[in-house]
């Protein structure tokens, strides 16, 4: 297990926004506009590696696309994207209100004690698996998939990738917490244990906050999965400039040359 401190040197490109009590994943950029379709895939060409954007409650996917515009290595010309966005569904800790949501969350702030709903996470789970079992039918080769999200869509991630029984590319969480107890260990596979994890984290974080990041190392740790942490001074709930450049360059040197 790594554990690093960056500092970061400028202001984010990208924060979170609270709309009544629900958190919003917004681009401080002025992007391109995308396709709605939720994948995009290079035309006539077979994908070398696919990347899933998991958003945060409230969101949606295509909010998040200009995350795209981050990774302009050639590496990257042959990967496909795909941005999904959550149902919308009664969320308890917005006192009932509907929004797009990929599981129910209880309270926030989320602490390292906060109560998870197992039922609705694996559930959320099945249909990640979905996705990734569509695009290794297409011919992706498992170990360039990568499954990363932010706040609510970094614990989808985490235990999405966890709960796979195949080994992946690898799984980054940004913000994000351990959404289920320590028994679900038992149920991770082999080849799921397999899968490196890069885990971001603002220390400043008021929404999800830094304990309960801090606890995800000595889970994965006990469950005998590989993972880099990474504590980002003054950056509170939202993703950084820097945090996407190093996702980059992280699943960058990951990727394999073959299909």
């Amino acid at each position: 297990m790594k554990c690093r401190t960056l500092k970061l040197a400028k202001p984010i490109a990208v924060a979170a926004v609270t709309f009544g009590s629900t958190l919003l994943f917004v681009l401080l950029l002025s992007p391109p506009k995308y396709s709605p379709s939720p994948s995009s895939r290079p035309p006539n060409s077979m994908a070398r590696s696919f990347i899933l954007w998991l958003h945060g409650l409230g969101d949606s996917g295509p909010a998040n696309e200009p995350i795209k515009m981050f990774f302009t290595s050639p590496q990257f010309r042959n990967t496909v994207w795909s941005f999904p966005s959550a149902p919308s569904q009664p969320v308890t800790c917005n006192d009932g209100a509907v929004m797009p949501s990929w599981f129910d969350i209880h309270e926030i702030p989320i602490t390292a004690n906060s109560p998870n709903d197992e039922m609705a996470v694996l559930k959320a789970v099945q249909n990640v698996h979905k996705m990734i079992d569509e695009e290794i039918a297409a011919g992706t080769n498992p170990a360039n998939i990568f499954v990363c999200g932010f706040s609510q869509g970094g614990a989808l991630t985490l235990a999405s990738v966890l709960l796979y029984p195949r080994t992946l590319g690898g799984g980054a969480v940004f913000s994000g917490w351990v959404p289920f107890n320590s028994s679900i260990i038992e149920q991770i596979p082999t080849d799921g244990k397999k899968t490196p994890i890069l885990w971001s984290h603002g220390i400043a974080d008021r929404t999800v906050l830094f304990e309960a990041g801090q606890a995800g190392p000595p889970f994965l740790q006990k469950a005998g999965v590989s993972c880099e942490f990474k504590a980002y001074p003054g950056l509170g709930h939202s993703v950084s400039t820097e945090e996407l450049r190093y996702l980059e360059s992280w699943i960058r040197t990951r990727l394999h040359s073959s299909s």
